[in-house]
This record gives structure tokens, C-alpha cells and sequence, in this order.
């Protein structure tokens, strides 16, 4: 059951965002279109209820209980991020507006980036591990709380190579292409030689 209602919270998170995105720009309804967005956080709830109504009940703590704990808190580091990319893009498709500023590329402004990014999947770990501690002060001692100890090591696991991947972008910055500067001409070619400033007669002789 809690691996259907992830898959339900998922597709229900991309329904709610389309939903809302269409409502909000074709629709010209911005009200609703935002209530209908607001409601995404909603889907992480009845998740975390509904496992956490599961483990009343009996049910053993196993990898379903792990893997909901790290969809809320991948949603919760990463979901508000991912909503406002897809809203620039809509705005800027379906309403006429001005088009999303493209993340940096290079230098010290892209590894900003990057840790930001990575700040949202420190916050998710966290999350998760707050969820998996809960779990496994509610199951109790006597409980095998094996497989979600798994869980919580895996995603602090994700989000050191996450971290270190961003780090990379600090230590070692990619550089922007530098503009190709245009090659002198040999002198010796005559054909791209300019030719000598026209004067009055008599002028160049005296020069020379």
C-alpha cells in the first residue's frame, strides 16, 4: 500500500502542477492556479499519515517505510525549486513573459549554484532522517529497525556525493571560453598590405 501511495503522491504532484500552471497562464485564473499548487505539500502529508498509521497497526518497518521517508524529504529540499523553474517556463510560454534566467555557467558564480542546490538535498537528508529516527523510536527496541537504519546511511551517502560534487565546482571553477582574438596578417603578403595615404605630388619623393 505505501508504494502505491508514492506512486500516487508522484503522479498527483506533476497533476497538481500542470493543473495549476494551465489554470494560472491559459485559464487567466492566477488564484486559483496558485491554491491548486498549494496543495502539492498536502500529498506529502497523507504520505507521512498514512505510514505512519501503517506502523500503528503492526506492520513490520521495511524498505517502504525508508523510501516514503526519502520522498518527503527529497520533495522538501528539492519541490519548491523544481516548482518555481516550471512556473518561469510557463510564464514565459503560455503568458508572454520575459524567459527564465539560465543558471550560471562558469567561475565562482556556478559553484554558488551548485552548493545552493546542494543545500536543498542537505535539507532533504535531514528531513529524512528525522522521519526515520521517529519511526524507529515508535517501533521500539524490540522491532527490527535494521532496514531503515539502511535508509538514513543511504541518504546521507546521496548527499555527501552531491556535496562533493558541488565542491568540485569551487576548487576547480570552469573558465568561460575566452573571445578568439584576430590573427595578424604576414607583412610580406602584399594582397592585405594597406596601401600609403594619398598626398599632394610630389610628397612621397620628398620623403623618401
Amino acid at each position: 500500500m505505501i508504494v502505491w501511495l508514492i506512486v500516487i503522491c508522484e503522479v498527483g504532484f506533476w497533476v497538481l502542477l500542470a493543473a495549476g500552471l494551465t489554470t494560472r497562464y491559459l485559464l487567466k485564473m492566477p488564484r486559483l492556479g496558485m491554491a491548486l499548487l498549494l496543495c502539492e505539500p498536502l500529498l506529502e502529508v497523507v504520505l507521512l499519515v498514512v505510514t505512519a498509521i501503517d506502523l500503528k497497526n503492526g506492520a513490520a518497518p521495511d524498505w517502504k517505510h525508508g523510501l516514503a521517508a526519502l520522498y518527503i524529504g527529497y520533495t522538501v529540499g528539492h519541490g519548491h525549486r523544481t516548482v518555481k523553474w516550471l512556473d518561469g517556463h510557463a510564464a514565459h510560454r503560455l503568458a508572454g513573459g520575459p524567459p527564465p534566467v539560465k543558471p550560471p555557467q562558469y567561475g565562482r558564480t556556478r559553484a554558488r549554484h551548485e552548493g545552493e542546490i546542494w543545500l536543498g538535498s542537505l535539507v532533504g537528508g535531514a528531513v529524512a532522517t528525522v522521519l526515520l529516527l521517529a519511526a524507529m523510536w515508535y517501533v521500539g527496541g524490540d522491532g527490527d529497525t535494521s532496514s531503515l537504519k539502511s535508509w538514513m546511511y543511504g541518504a546521507w551517502r546521496a548527499v555527501g556525493i552531491h556535496g562533493l560534487i558541488a565542491l568540485s565546482y569551487a576548487l576547480w571553477p570552469k573558465k568561460a571560453p575566452q573571445p578568439e582574438e584576430p590573427s595578424a596578417l604576414p607583412a610580406r603578403d602584399p594582397e592585405h598590405v594597406a596601401d600609403l595615404p594619398v598626398g599632394r605630388p610630389g610628397q612621397n619623393e620628398k620623403q623618401v
